[in-house]
């Protein structure tokens, strides 16, 4: 990398800190319209609730980007920048330019997805009628499978959801049954 593509890349970091830094003094704090939440509707308070965890995401994402730019920055001092963290080879010019707060280099790079965490809500939500949570109070719940009760009421599963049934048979085995469970 020539001095002056490393100029080039110091006014851009430095054009991106200060640009950060005036996004973050601009807070916009999550304020509803609403003295209570007694009579909103659910939609309304999850609306809510979204709006408020996303500015908290873009917040945590402004202030780690931050970081990024005050270390690369640091970097350039340092004498640093343009040299893998990791192995100590050259990062392409490419690379940086494309993303220049980049301290390593491709291969040294996070690939790594966090496929192991899951939502915070999952500790707070309760399990399915299919799975029920032997934590719970047994009192609230019956540890059935509750669908298969109500399903016998009614379903939207009539001769018209089946395909290739006669429909004038449909109903037949059924009421078969029926009359084998009253005599």
């Amino acid at each position: 990398m020539t001095d002056e593509q490393q100029k080039n890349l110091k006014q851009e970091l430095e054009a991106q800190l200060k640009s950060l830094e005036e996004r973050m003094e601009q807070t916009e704090e999550f304020e509803t319209s609403e003295l209570s939440n007694y009579d909103n509707h659910p939609g309304d308070n999850a609306t809510d609730l979204y709006d408020q965890e996303r500015g908290m995401a873009m917040e945590q994402f402004k202030e780690e980007e931050h970081e990024d730019v005050l270390a690369a920055l640091k970097a350039i001092e340092d004498g640093t920048y343009g040299t893998c963290a990791v192995c100590g080879k050259d990062i392409p010019y490419e690379r940086l330019e494309a993303m220049p707060t980049a301290l390593t280099c491709i291969d040294h790079a996070d690939h790594s997805l966090d496929l192991e965490s899951r939502p915070s809500e999952e500790d707070v939500i309760g399990s399915s009628t299919d799975r029920p949570a032997k934590t719970e109070d047994s009192r609230i719940r019956d540890y059935d499978n509750s669908f298969e009760d109500v399903e016998n009421f009614g379903s939207s599963d009539g001769p018209q959801d089946q395909p290739g049934e006669d429909q004038e048979d449909f109903y037949k085995d059924d009421e078969a049954e029926e009359d084998e469970q009253f005599k």
